[in-house]
C-alpha cells in the first residue's frame, strides 16, 4: 500500500509539474473577488491587480457584491468556478462563511489568495483552513494602534475615546478595534475606552451612533473610525455638534474625501492602507503559485502610510490615496 500510495503521489507531483510548465501567461485568468463595489479602497486594489496583470501578460477579471454580505459575495465565487478561471484573489466578506465556497474553488483546481481580510484564522501554514497560497494584507493591528496613540496625544493624554468599526467578526475590522483598545490600555486608565460600535460600513449609521455616544459621554474626546465609512459618519456628526477641532477624528483608509476633510481639520489622521499594493502582490502570489513556484510567503504584510495636515502633500501621502475611479 506505501508503493501505490508513494506512486500516486509521484503522479500527483508530475501532473502538477506538467500543468505548471505547460502554461503560458497569455492562457492564464485570474479573478479578482473584492469586498463591495464602489469603495475607492476596493477600487484601488483592483487597480493595483490589473497593473500586475498586465504586467505579467495574464487577464484579469473582477467583480464584488454591493453590500458587505457573505450572502451575496458566494454566488461572485460561485460564477468565477463555473467561468474555469485559473487563480483568484478573494476579499472573504466573513472569515467562516465564506470558507465552503472558497474551498470550492481550491477543490476545483482554481489557486487561491486571500487579501485584506482572511479566512479561518489566518495562519494558512499550520492554522484551521491552510488552502490558500498566501494572504496578503495591511497589519491592521499596528494601524488602528498608530491611529489611536495619535488621538491619546490630541487629546493631551485625558478623556475618553470612542470607536467605530465595520463588523465584529470580520479581521481587519477586529484587529484595527484592538489594536486602538491597546493604545488605551496602555494610557493605564488615563484614556478611558467610552465604547465600540459597529456601523455594517453604513455611514449613516455611523453618524447616528456617533451623536448618542456624544450625547451619552461629553468626555469623548476623539473618535477612531476604523473604516471610511465609519469615518465619515464620525465626521457629521461631530460636524452637526459644532465639535470640529474640539473632538479628534481618525480615519483608517485614505479616500479623497477622508484627505479633504483632514485638510479642513475635521479629520486630525488618516492611517492609508496600499490597496494598490495589496492586489498586485496578491496576484503575483497566485500567478507563481500556478508557475510552479513553491516558496511563496503564506502571510505578507504590507506596510501602512500616516497622513496627517503636516506631510498630506509629500509624494509618499499622496501617492497613497486611494482612487474613486
Amino acid at each position: 500500500m506505501k508503493k501505490i500510495a508513494a506512486a500516486l503521489a509521484a503522479v500527483l507531483v508530475s501532473t502538477t509539474a506538467v500543468t505548471a510548465a505547460s502554461l503560458k501567461p497569455a492562457d492564464i485568468t485570474i479573478a479578482l473577488v473584492y469586498g463591495i463595489k464602489g469603495d475607492p479602497f476596493y477600487v484601488t486594489m483592483e487597480k493595483g491587480a490589473r497593473a500586475k496583470a498586465k504586467e505579467l501578460g495574464i487577464t484579469l477579471v473582477a467583480d464584488g457584491p454591493s453590500q458587505w454580505n457573505p450572502q451575496l459575495q458566494t454566488p461572485l465565487i460561485d460564477a468565477m468556478i463555473a467561468k474555469k478561471v485559473n487563480g483568484m484573489v478573494a476579499v472573504p466578506n466573513d472569515p467562516t462563511a465564506m470558507i465552503a465556497v472558497l474551498e470550492r474553488a481550491s477543490q476545483a483546481g482554481i489557486v487561491l489568495a486571500t487579501a485584506d481580510t482572511f479566512i479561518g484564522d489566518g495562519d494558512y501554514k499550520k492554522g484551521t483552513v491552510t488552502f490558500p497560497v498566501a494572504g496578503v494584507s495591511s497589519d491592521n493591528f499596528a494601524g488602528g494602534e498608530t491611529a489611536c496613540k495619535a488621538l491619546i496625544d490630541g487629546m493631551g493624554g485625558k478623556g475618553s475615546l470612542y470607536v467605530l468599526v465595520s463588523t465584529p467578526n470580520v479581521p481587519s475590522d477586529t484587529l484595527r478595534r484592538d489594536g486602538c483598545k491597546a493604545a488605551v490600555d496602555a494610557t493605564n486608565g488615563a484614556v478611558k475606552l467610552a465604547g465600540v460600535d459597529y456601523t455594517q460600513s453604513n455611514a449613516t449609521t455611523a453618524t447616528n451612533l456617533t451623536q448618542a455616544a456624544l450625547q451619552r459621554d461629553k468626555t469623548i474626546g476623539a473618535v477612531f473610525g476604523g473604516n471610511l465609512f465609519s469615518a465619515q459618519g464620525a465626521a457629521a456628526a461631530v460636524r452637526t455638534a459644532n465639535l470640529q477641532g474640539t473632538v479628534k477624528i481618525a480615519s483608517f483608509d485614505a479616500p479623497e474625501e477622508a484627505i479633504a476633510s483632514l485638510k479642513d481639520g475635521l479629520i486630525d489622521i488618516v492611517i492609508a492602507q496600499q490597496p494598490g499594493q495589496i492586489g498586485a502582490v496578491a496576484v503575483q502570489s497566485v500567478y507563481d503559485s500556478l508557475m510552479g513556484k513553491t516558496d511563496i510567503a503564506a502571510k505578507v504584510a504590507v506596510p501602512f502610510v500616516t497622513i496627517t495636515r503636516d506631510n498630506v502633500d509629500s509624494p509618499e501621502a499622496q501617492s497613497a490615496i486611494y482612487k474613486a475611479k
